[in-house]
């Protein structure tokens, strides 16, 4: 009976089976790895959502409490509304290239330096504009209030290649930009510059331009937490299958094996 039973699966030591059953035994780990990268990213977006709500929500506070010249914002410092009073230097504002509108139309956002009563300069990110053709001239930016004027924004931390993907490019048309730096705006600008930025909410533009840039929205950490289980879903169901394409074989040989038997001999007639 033993020897019965081991023959019924010597199938499994064909080249065939054995290319399927390796397969599927490094599928299992491989499955199991990526729902535990799941469960990482689940986790990484959830605490990255919670820190952008509570700095949404928390009360407004000066700009200086937070930043200063050299300063590197923080997670924790990101987002949050500041408030600045100061005046802006329009006449020596950039654009900063290839960015997207809110239906994703290709143009600039417009960077002004804002010079504090102390002499300091805050970078305000004032908003969206339309390139409008090659962007290859300064454009025609609408002017902000003159004068002396109180701001609001979400302080935000330098510009990188690595966190956005954004190449720096150099030769660039005058007073046009690929990323903002405090650092780069502070050599150029010849002045002290708080590290960061800030985009601006209030006061609302007139007549809507530049187009103020919206809030952040939370990242998708639901959809990761669904992927992690059904990895995981998947890497028990490779054992699971493999059993019922055993079983499956040991059926189909079992029936074609006894199509291949002869019949039994009709008994002779008298």
């Amino acid at each position: 009976m033993y020897r019965r039973g081991v023959h019924r699966y010597r199938f499994l030591s064909s080249r065939q089976w054995v290319i399927l059953t390796l397969v599927a035994i490094a599928l299992i780990p491989t499955m199991i790895k990526l729902g535990f990268w799941q469960h990482h990213r689940y986790q990484e977006r959830t605490a990255r959502n919670d820190l952008v709500s509570a700095a949404l929500h928390a009360e407004p506070v000066p700009v200086e409490r937070l930043t200063s010249p050299g300063h590197a914002v923080t997670r924790t410092e990101k987002y949050r509304t500041v408030t600045a009073t100061g005046t802006f230097d329009t006449a020596r504002q950039v654009v900063v290239r290839r960015r997207t509108s809110s239906d994703g139309e290709v143009g600039f956002h417009v960077l002004t330096p804002f010079v504090l009563a102390d002499g300091k300069v805050l970078l305000v990110n004032r908003g969206w504009i339309p390139a409008n053709g090659a962007q290859t001239a300064f454009p025609r930016v609408p002017a902000p209030p003159a004068g002396r004027t109180t701001i609001t924004g979400r302080l935000k931390a330098d510009e990188t290649t690595a966190a956005s993907g954004i190449k720096n490019v150099k030769g660039l048309p005058d007073r046009q930009i690929m990323l903002i730096s405090s650092a780069e705006e502070a050599r150029r600008l010849g002045t002290q510059v708080l590290g960061g930025y800030v985009e601006q909410t209030a006061p609302t533009p007139k007549g809507g331009s530049p187009e103020q840039i919206s809030d952040p929205g939370s990242e998708d950490a639901p959809l990761n937490y669904a992927y992690m289980i059904q990895w995981w879903l998947f890497a028990a169901a490779v054992p699971v299958g493999w059993w019922f394409l055993v079983r499956r074989e040991v059926r189909d040989r079992e029936e074609a094996a006894a199509r291949q038997t002869p019949e039994a001999s009709e008994p002779a007639i008298v």
